[in-house]
């Protein structure tokens, strides 16, 4: 029954989305209020209605009916409760719904505002919407239907379909096979909602883009009305992309967090769009200048969104974070063409009154900077989509997939990270209008002096590796500068105020949110990128079988190999872990526990045993673990320096974001 009405809801909900589209477009060519608002009140009911479906579903995993195929394919008995509930996204029918689930939320709650001023903005925010949460809700009815259930026909085969086939009765297996064991860790329970929020989030400031080309809005009220939302998608999918950095490093067991795996570049590229998005904003804002660029990286951003979607669950691409092989992808395809062409024609069509009045007078000004600063998230942009595709275009010419690897991407955007990271620093000191080479320098010439001495320090001390003397000089260079702005500013209130150092520091930040939080944002990136280059350069890495009480050195640690244990778990898998004692400078530290995990289902999962400080990750992976009556076990260490800043700088990142993002007291 409960398969029945889930379904029942999704149909009625794809034809209610139609229905909004329509009465959206015709309310608005005959300037009709009353079809526009039965538009607005149709989209809001999709939230309820998806919501009862999804509940349904929810049911169903709860409840272990396996004779429906998709709650066959990702629960089982002996998985806990929290599992079979996040299991409504671990698989590509409930992921899907779950996007669709999201889509609806977001739509209801931006129409839930009051429209006076923008009354114009409505219906077409509505029918972009509504297009994409009816693009999404026909793949789950035609092609990804989460409530198909197993039936057994007159010849005793089974097959997977929604009502029964001619004399067949429905199958009730006991038990299901389970979720995929990569997809237990609490990363995975968090990491795909970040995503999709991420994603979806960024459908609603496409939809107002739209609407202003649509009805001819040049002015910026677009963007202001939707900063938030484009702030919380920039968040969730930051959010998201660092939680399957950790997902990776604890799961997968190759001791690092970032493999360039098609899949994990499927995700960042909106991000890519998004990031610059958010500068080049604040130069419509300030100057009125780039507004056609604006609206281009928008639509590519939504672009982007739905292309990471289909590259994610068309089954062309080969990943661990890659659904299975699926029929979906021609309608992916079609409808990321069909929404680009329009987009870029009314973006063509409406180029002439977006046009900015005011010349870009100077190369240094900070709107230059910013434009270069875009200018290097493109180039990265289009290496990761090259990356992606050239597989793709290479089998469909050749016959033959050619691999893109890591070292491709790395040599390549190395470079332009290193310039992105400079502009961080010399951008917030640039001026609107004109700057010149003269106010830069006499406005950097004190955070320079540090930032000269960091390498020669780092030199003294031994570091001859070029690519880390580059890399931190230039960390050190946006560290500086950043702390001296704030430093001035706080001094100043200081001084003008006679307040204490905190107070004023507090107050400095709340009269300016957005750039003080900003500021602090980019002391999170950099403190993001001393773990990245720490763990890129200065990795080293051993292998080697060990009997019980045999050791190995690895940068001045020494791992030893304890004890081995096998045993079975409360939830059907069995676990083999072993224990190791480290050691450094002859002093025991702490014994690590890695362990080799296989699943009822055949799935085997490894799990690192980690020694964790802030200057470094001891990591060891028993590898290739076959049977405990050898006398040898099989571990690969890993010696990661500074890794951890790449967590702590995340959490910079999400208060820096939040001090950005407050509410100021003065609504627009």
């Amino acid at each position: 029954m409960f398969a029945e009405f889930g379904f029942g809801i999704l149909i009625l909900t794809f034809a209610l989305s139609l229905f909004a589209v329509g009465a959206a477009v015709f309310g608005y060519y005959g300037k009709s209020d009353r079809w526009v608002e039965s538009a607005r009140r149709a989209q809001q009911l999709t939230f309820p209605l998806i919501t009862l479906a999804a509940l349904a579903l929810i049911y169903l995993l709860v409840t272990g009916h396996y004779e429906v195929k998709y709650v066959y394919s990702v629960t089982d008995v002996t998985m806990p409760l929290y599992l079979k509930v996040t299991a409504l996204w671990g698989g590509q029918p409930g992921s899907l719904l779950f996007w669709s689930w999201l889509l609806s939320a977001f739509a209801t709650a931006v129409t839930l505002r009051k429209w006076d001023r923008d009354r114009e903005f409505l219906p077409w925010v509505v029918v972009v919407t509504s297009v994409t949460l009816t693009f999404f809700l026909a793949l789950i009815i035609f092609f990804e239907n989460p409530f198909v259930r197993w039936w057994q026909t007159l010849s005793g085969d089974f097959v997977a379909q929604m009502f029964a086939p001619s004399g067949g009765v429905l199958a009730t297996p006991n038990n299901g096979e389970g979720l995929n064991p990569l997809l237990r860790h609490p990363g995975m329970i968090i990491h795909p909602p970040m995503l999709y929020l991420g994603f979806v989030s960024f459908v609603i400031p496409y939809a107002f883009a739209i609407a202003a080309l649509v009805t001819g809005r040049t002015d910026d009220r677009w963007i202001r009305l939707t900063r938030r939302w484009t702030l919380m998608a920039w968040l969730f999918l930051s959010c998201g992309l660092v939680l399957g950095m950790r997902w990776a490093y604890d799961v997968l067991g190759w001791g690092g967090y970032w493999g360039w795996d098609p899949v994990e570049i499927a995700a960042l590229m909106p991000w890519l769009t998004g990031t610059p998005f958010l500068h080049s904003v604040m130069i419509e804002e300030k100057r009125g200048m780039l507004k056609p660029w604006n609206i281009f990286l928008i639509i590519l951003t939504y672009s982007l969104v739905i292309f990471g979607t289909f590259l994610t669950r068309s089954g062309v691409l080969s990943s661990v974070h890659a659904f299975a092989q699926s029929a979906i992808g021609p309608m992916f395809f079609t409808f990321i063409g069909a929404t680009f062409i329009i987009s870029a024609a009314l973006l063509i069509t409406r180029w002439k009154d977006l046009r900015a009045s005011l010349p870009m007078n100077s190369m240094l000004s900070r709107e230059a900077l910013f434009l270069l600063n875009n200018l290097l998230f493109m180039g990265i942009l289009i290496v990761c989509l090259w990356g992606v595709l050239f597989p793709l275009i290479s089998e469909l010419v050749t016959g033959v997939k050619v691999t893109v690897g890591p070292p491709f991407y790395e040599r390549a955007v190395g470079p332009l990270f290193g310039a992105l990271i400079a502009l961080m620093g010399i951008a917030p000191l640039s001026a609107w209008g004109r700057s010149t080479v003269r106010t830069l320098g006499r406005a950097m010439w004190k955070p320079a002096i540090p930032t000269v001495l960091t390498p020669v320090i780092l030199f003294a001390f031994g570091m001859r590796n070029w690519i880390a003397l580059v890399g931190f000089t230039l960390i050190a260079f946006v560290l500086f500068i950043t702390l001296h702005e704030y430093w001035r500013g706080v001094r100043a209130r200081m001084n003008a105020q006679g307040e204490g150092f905190f107070t004023a520091l507090g107050r400095l930040a709340a009269r300016n949110r957005r750039r003080y939080g900003g500021y602090l944002i980019h002391i999170a990136l950099v403190v993001m990128a001393i773990g990245i280059l720490g763990i890129e350069v200065f990795q080293t890495t051993t292998q080697k079988s060990l009997a019980t009480g045999e050791s190995l050195d690895i940068s001045g640690y020494t791992v030893r190999y304890d004890s081995l244990a096998q045993f079975d778990h409360t939830d059907g898998r069995y676990v083999t872990r072993a224990v190791l004692s480290v050691f450094k400078d002859g002093e025991f530290l702490q014994e690590i526990y890695p362990r080799y995990d296989l699943y009822p289902s055949g799935q085997p999962m490894t799990i690192a045993g980690v020694r964790t400080t802030l200057a470094d990750d001891l990591y060891v992976v028993l590898v290739n673990w076959e049977d405990v009556s050898t006398a040898l076990a099989p571990f690969k260490v890993y010696h990661n320096p500074l890794i951890n800043w790449l967590w702590i700088g995340s959490i910079l990142f999400i208060i820096g974001y939040l001090v950005a993002a407050w509410p100021e007291k003065e609504q627009e």
